[in-house]
């Protein structure tokens, strides 16, 4: 195998060598006796060169090792490294310190030597290269919600559709950031929770884990390591825990093949109300630049193979008339997110396009996954910058509702057939309502006065409703409350805006409401403003059963509806909270 130390790198680090020395060196005037540079018999020059005596490697892995000279910091000889037999590795050498980066070929022993031009010092190295490729990709995250967001419910399946085998690791600490992994890596704190999803797509949880537990579960081929989302536009942050997470998790990782990778996490929404929002002037881009700016620099601090652009594929899928409809609470993602995030991880992972993917997501539409793979591959493509996706700039439909359509009121597993509302705050909705079927209505919904939050499991089961509804629907629910509750100040009301009707088309407009477990009444009341006002009310508390409906709902002269929700006047609550978990639009 070649030898890529010529003799003109080799010149100049002599040259170097001899530079130090000489820095090194009494300051003299112009009457001191210098010793000529040629005669400096008397300065150290080494005399053994230290590298281990075995290794064993796996196919395919790439590996360092840096020789140690001892009297100097620098070798003041010149060295060559080779491989015998040739073709099981390839290498490249540095030409100052003579460390060899290895690339292994093929399964086999290899004996590399390192040996000094003037035959003065020797050293070898015995390499086992064993065929440990088992076809199955193993990926450990040491992260927090945003790991689980990008792997933890899609990756599997994406990659099950193209017939890869994966396992996929998440240490998770809720809004943990570099800190405090370094922190817990350091002192080997079990304090993680653990998900695994295995190689047949089930999932484990396992409490009071500690990273060295499980970077010894698995043989991972990668580990990837992020900051916390409010810190991630500030280089600063990265500085010192990068590299001792780093150097722990090394520590204790038995694979010295063992990739490792960061996590690239998104901006969040613009209308996102996390205080962390505040480090970037509560501005969208401005995190997106910085998050952008710091792991370009964050790369530099531990040796990293692969950098996954999340941020920027969620970025690209922004400029779609989805616009910020990629997160549930303008920080977390949504399931299109979540789709979003894993096809990025796909792609960077395996080194092949994500287009195509046949995999169906449960509640993402044929068109909103094409969407999806087209933002992460051009992510892939392009990292660092956002691209427009000008295909999905603009949606169809008419604006005329031919045919019931369904609205689900939740922030995760959506049913087939159903809309997901994409999120309780302000500025966020629905971009353009789907039929069941997955084709465009031409209506969008978006709120305007937001809601209080999100219950994902406090509405009733088993419901016996024309809705037909899964419990995934009516189990979730947005609410707000109409009196201060604790330090959250009053909701009088929450509003939603439909908006493109092109006609003047009458429809109903259903709603249901549940919030188990309580005693006292939560009437709702459901105002409809079009060409007309009208107003119905449901008792939310503990309904299984019940919906309310308002007939003959027609568009305003702008081709606008107008949802107000707000407390009923027989709510007995004393918060007065009210609810909404699905509602139907019907074309009469």
């Amino acid at each position: 195998m070649k030898n890529l130390t010529t003799n003109k790198l080799k010149k100049l680090a002599q040259l170097c060598f001899c530079v130090l020395l000489l820095i090194n060196l009494n300051s003299c005037s112009e009457e001191d006796d210098i010793t000529p540079l040629g005669s400096l018999q008397t300065l150290n020059v080494e005399t053994e060169a230290i590298i281990p005596a075995n290794l064993t490697l796996a196919t395919s892995c790439q590996y360092s090792i840096i020789p140690e000279f001892n009297s100097v910091i620098f070798p003041a000889r010149s060295y060559t490294w080779t491989a015998e037999p040739a073709g099981m590795v390839d290498f490249t050498v540095d030409p100052l310190t003579f460390a060899v980066e290895i690339q292994t070929i093929t399964e086999g022993n290899v004996t590399m030597s390192l040996d000094s031009d003037d035959g003065a010092v020797s050293a070898s190295v015995e390499i086992t290269i064993d065929d440990e490729n088992d076809g199955i990709l193993k990926i450990l995250a040491i992260g927090n919600s945003f790991s689980e967001d990008a792997l933890e419910a899609y990756f599997w399946g994406i990659a099950n559709a193209e017939g890869k085998q994966v396992i996929v690791g998440n240490m998770y600490i809720g809004s943990a950031n570099l800190d405090t992994h370094a922190s817990n890596a350091t002192s080997n704190s079990s304090s993680y929770s653990y998900r695994k999803i295995n190689l047949d797509g089930t999932r484990t949880v396992s409490s009071g884990v500690s990273i060295s537990e499980a970077v010894n579960d698995e043989n991972w081929d990668y580990i990837s390591f992020q900051q916390a989302s409010y810190e991630s536009g500030l280089f600063n942050t990265f500085i010192n825990p990068l590299p001792t997470v780093y150097n722990a998790v090394k520590s204790y990782d038995p694979n010295p093949c063992t990739k490792y990778i960061l996590h690239k996490t998104w901006a969040y929404a613009q209308n996102s109300t996390h205080s962390g929002f505040a480090n970037y002037n509560n501005d969208q881009m401005t995190m997106f630049d910085g998050i952008t700016q710091a792991y370009t620099q964050a790369v530099n601090l531990m040796p990293t193979d692969k950098v996954i652009p999340a941020a920027t594929a969620i970025q690209n899928g922004r400029t779609s008339f989805l616009g910020d409809g990629f997160t549930r609470d303008g920080y977390h993602l949504n399931d299109l997110g979540q789709y979003t995030a894993s096809c990025t991880w796909y792609e960077m992972l395996f080194n092949e396009s994500v287009i195509g993917n046949t995999y169906e997501a449960d509640g993402i539409s044929l068109y909103f996954r094409e969407l999806a793979q087209q933002a992460a591959h051009q992510a892939v493509l392009n990292p660092n910058e956002i691209t427009v996706l000008t295909d999905y700039e603009t949606s169809g439909g008419s604006g005329i509702i031919s045919e019931p359509v369904f609205i689900n009121f939740a922030s995760s597993n959506n049913p087939d057939g159903w809309n997901a509302y994409s999120s309780h705050l302000e500025g966020v909705g629905i971009a353009n309502i789907l039929y069941p079927n997955g084709d465009f209505t031409g209506i969008a919904a978006t709120t305007t006065a937001r809601f209080r939050g999100v219950n994902n499991t406090s509405g009733a089961g088993s419901t016996t409703t024309d809705f037909n509804m899964s419990d995934d629907v009516s189990r979730s629910n947005y609410y707000s409350h109409a009196l201060a509750w604790g330090s959250n100040p009053p909701l009088e009301e929450s509003i939603i805006e439909f908006t493109g009707f092109e006609s003047n088309d009458t429809y109903e407009f259903c709603f249901f409401a549940s919030r188990n477990g309580v005693s006292d009444n939560r009437d709702t009341d459901y105002t409809v403003v079009g060409a007309t006002e009208q107003t119905a009310n449901l008792n939310a508390a503990n309904n299984a059963t019940d919906t309310v409906c308002i007939s003959n709902v027609q568009a305003d002269a702008d081709g606008k509806i107008t949802l107000k929700v707000s407390a009923g006047d027989a709510n007995t609550n004393g918060n007065q909270f009210y609810y909404i978990n699905a509602m139907k639009i019907t074309p009469q």
